[in-house]
């Protein structure tokens, strides 16, 4: 319990480093400055701590009580902090506003007019409600260098992107609307900052839980709990991704526990109506050679079965979220995906590939290596004791999907974090340290592609060790 503590202790006080530089939304340099010691600092406690003696770390009866304790101190910094790397939070308040106003979120940009009794002080401290913006909402430019112009920010609100709509999918609208109609204007994104934090530490209870159940120490969800990423993103940093690691982590428990294929399929389709990135884990959720629910060998029409229940579920899920937009705004419901994809598609796109690959090769060689990954899971037999798990084959799809996108947001790997733990793979948690490098460097190329190179490599050369290793007695 002590090492608990100590370590606790540590990895909070180096997040109030981390965190009393302010906002670097500006400065990603000092972010990437102040953030890899802390990764530094990270890595050296898990260590310290995991190799302990095993009746040293196991004297508390109450490791789940433990773990949530130890993940709500280390949260608790950030909550005393402005969100330090992104202006995310803004956009989530405003469209948590707008769609508890009752208007639709797909409808208008936060800069048009007709939202104008909508705007306060904080989210608009250069622009009056009686005051024209000066825009409206119009389509975006087909070109990205249009796309690039409407991107810009402006001085008159910390949104970031006004002149966008929103690109965030309907389960994240709904949780947007959830957390603003119980926090007050006056508190800015702080309701976002408790929120994010709380899903971080449940879900860090969550893991805790899930490792107890498949024989293996609880306490190793303070590898979540401690993680710069679940710190800086989820609490401080308040990002939704934090989400959809909750919802991953609960459908990987339904899986496991053979729960019925339609509440898999709901977790899985709500984890994709937060981000839609954790459609690229579905097939996780859906070999085709499964376990029979009595025991005995894998059948293939059983699987085939349960794999298309899951698999219709969760789009079903998701396609039931956009509906009742798609009936107020027609196709609109795009928001901003379009511009978004548009605008991220410049040299760090697939910058790993394109080190090597004309961009207009690279990126569609990434979706043939997602594709094959996931044909892989789906028709691979599953042979092994964890067979029915599908937390290391989610990680292998979503790395992958990281690896060959190589985005430059830190906070997209939450996710990874907590599918890391639970599959027992910490190795991956090098990606979450090549999205802050990358996030760093942006505009600093090929930081991005070097970093996920290099992340690559950390996961290749740790897999190889692990398959030479003896076995143990």
């Amino acid at each position: 319990m002590r090492r608990v503590v100590r370590g606790t202790a540590i990895m909070a006080v180096t997040y109030l480093g981390v965190l009393s530089v302010g906002n670097t939304d500006s400065r990603r340099w000092l972010y990437l400055l102040v953030s890899l010691p802390a990764w530094v600092v990270f890595g050296l406690v898990v260590r310290w701590f995991f190799r302990a003696r095993e009746s040293e770390r196991a004297q508390s009866r109450t490791p789940l009580r433990v773990v949530a304790l130890a993940a709500l101190a280390v949260q608790l910094p950030g909550l005393f902090f402005a969100p330090s790397s992104s202006t995310d939070l803004n956009r989530y308040v405003w469209d948590g506003r707008v769609q508890a106003s009752g208007v639709d979120p797909y409808r208008y940009v936060p800069f048009d007019d007709r939202l104008a009794h909508l705007r306060d002080p904080i989210l608009f401290p250069g622009l009056r409600p009686d005051e024209p913006s000066g825009f409206t909402t119009e389509p975006l430019p087909e070109d990205r260098a249009g796309v690039l112009e409407y991107a810009r920010n402006d001085p008159r609100s910390p949104i970031s992107r006004p002149r966008f709509l929103t690109p965030y999918p309907p389960v994240a609208e709904a949780y947007y609307t959830a957390v603003s109609a119980v926090t007050p204007w006056s508190w800015g994104s702080k309701g976002f900052q408790v929120a994010g934090a709380l899903v971080a530490v449940g879900t860090a209870v969550l893991l805790a839980r899930a490792l107890r159940q498949r024989g293996r120490d609880p306490l190793e969800a303070l590898v979540w709990a401690w993680c710069p990423t679940v710190v800086l993103e989820a609490g401080n940093g308040g990002h939704v991704d934090v989400l959809v690691a909750a919802l991953v982590v609960l459908a990987a428990g339904a899986a496991v526990h053979r729960r019925h294929a339609l509440l898999v399929g709901t977790l899985v389709g709500l984890a994709a109506g937060v981000k839609l990135t954790p459609l690229a884990m579905l097939p996780a959720f859906t070999p085709w050679r499964y376990p029979r629910p009595g025991g005995g060998p894998a059948g293939a029409w059983h699987g085939i079965r349960r794999s298309l229940v899951v698999g219709v579920t969760a789009l079903g899920v998701l396609a039931a979220g956009y509906l009742p937009h798609y009936l107020a705004v027609g196709p609109a419901i795009k928001g901003s995906l379009d511009g978004y994809l548009a605008e991220e598609g410049g040299e760090n796109r697939a910058s790993l590939l394109a080190l090597v690959l004309p961009l207009e090769v690279a990126n569609p060689l990434a979706i043939a290596i997602c594709l094959a990954v996931a044909a892989w899971v789906v028709l691979g037999r599953r042979d092994r004791p964890d067979r029915e798990d599908p937390a290391r084959p989610a990680l292998y799809l979503f790395g992958a999907l990281l690896l060959t996108t190589t985005p430059v947001l830190a906070w997209y790997a939450l996710p990874l974090v907590a599918l890391a733990v639970l599959a027992g793979r910490w190795e991956w948690l090098a990606l979450a340290v090549a999205g802050y490098c990358a996030y760093g460097g942006h505009g600093a190329y090929p930081a991005t592609p070097v970093a996920y190179a290099a992340a690559l490599l950390v996961i290749y050369f740790t897999a190889r060790r692990r398959a030479d290793a003896p076995p143990p007695r």
